[in-house]
């Protein structure tokens, strides 16, 4: 009978560590837009958005049926 002689300290950090590096990835997943794609967001809904507004009618004296 043979087993593996473990330490626990150095088996914990281990374990935090790979833990560590899942939320790492999963964040990047989630957040990790660069500015440059979150400007060519912006503008893109800003030029949504006014083209949107450009089209809009407004009724005259407030008067609604």
């Amino acid at each position: 009978m043979s087993a593996e002689i473990v330490n626990l300290r150095q088996f914990k950090k281990t374990q935090a560590r790979s833990e560590k590096d899942r939320q790492a990835e999963q964040n990047r997943i989630s957040f990790g837009r660069t500015k440059a794609e979150k400007q060519l967001t912006k503008a893109l809904n800003d030029k949504a958005e006014k083209t949107h507004n450009e089209g809009r009618i407004e009724k005259d004296g407030g008067e609604e049926r």
